[in-house]
């Protein structure tokens, strides 16, 4: 987009995360991408919970993105804040929920997506053996995924981070068994021993240049999207109103202009198995 063409774009991680997203952004919105740790992203929160994330996910990722642009003076940044934890709809089942926000302080503009994705080997659990460790180990996708062991869930200290090798893992592993009778593995969530989760991220980026390429009919700016989703598309057989959708809500985050967008999924009616009258 001519907008952003050409321009410098900061990656605000310390995890690697430029490794999926720059490629993605370069080709589709003509940015150059950089990426540096002079913001320790860490200091608003771990995932393995030595730093407790004292604000809510959206806010932790405006920040981060805000404090890495503030301090190698640049307008134009993206950054991403993952959550794991048990999916909100499927029962027993993990899931990621990453957010990834774009922000061009230069036009004054925010946008931000989510994808939320049930496929990540977000685990743990207390092992009192080599073997309960290398089945866990293996379970999870170990080597290609890391794991952190430390000495107990509630304790923070001793902890080793991104063990990605057998003999490492085992080494570490009767160190702290010998001292404490018990080790605590989980899987190790930053980007960089994650494979899995650098999927999600990879996601997320596509998500984000659709929404970055849906401009506003009226002040043409970029993130005009839906942010609102309305039930009671007709049922075919009684006409009476069903949970399908009817239509859209498109709102842009810049001039306020909103458009409604009736059936969305070129559907001008629900078959009557999905109708609450004929079929409940």
């Amino acid at each position: 987009m001519k907008l952003f063409e050409g321009r410098k774009l900061l990656v605000a991680t310390k995890h690697k995360k430029e490794q999926v997203i720059s490629p993605i952004l370069e080709e589709n919105i003509g940015v150059f991408c950089i990426s540096n740790n002079r913001f320790d992203t860490d200091s608003l929160g771990t995932f393995s919970g030595e730093i407790d994330r004292k604000l809510s996910p959206i806010e932790t990722v405006r920040e981060k993105c805000l404090q890495a642009l503030l301090l190698n003076n640049l307008k134009l940044g993206v950054a991403s804040e993952g959550s794991f934890g048990p999916h909100p709809s499927l029962f027993f089942v993990p899931a990621n929920d990453e957010l990834l926000i774009f922000i061009d302080l230069e036009n004054n503009i925010e946008i931000v997506v989510r994808e939320l994705s049930s496929d990540t080997n977000f685990n743990s659990k207390e092992v009192c053996s080599e073997e309960e460790l290398i089945e866990f180990a293996r379970q999870i996708g170990f080597p290609s995924h890391g794991l952190i062991l430390r000495k107990s869930k509630e304790e923070f200290n001793p902890i080793f981070k991104g063990i990605n090798e057998w003999e490492n893992l085992k080494k570490i592993f009767h160190e702290l068994f010998s001292k404490y009778g018990v080790v605590y593995a989980e899987t190790d969530m930053r980007a960089m021993y994650n494979p899995t989760r650098m999927r999600v991220i990879e996601k997320a980026t596509h998500k984000l240049i659709e929404k970055i390429k849906s401009t506003c009919s009226t002040c043409r700016m970029p993130g005009f999207d839906v942010i609102k989703m309305h039930k009671g598309l007709p049922c075919k057989e009684c006409s009476c109103p069903t949970n399908s959708t009817l239509s859209y809500l498109y709102t842009c985050g810049h001039c306020g202009f909103s458009k409604e967008q009736l059936y969305p999924h070129d559907k001008t009616h629900e078959d009557p198995m999905y109708c609450d009258y004929c079929n409940p």
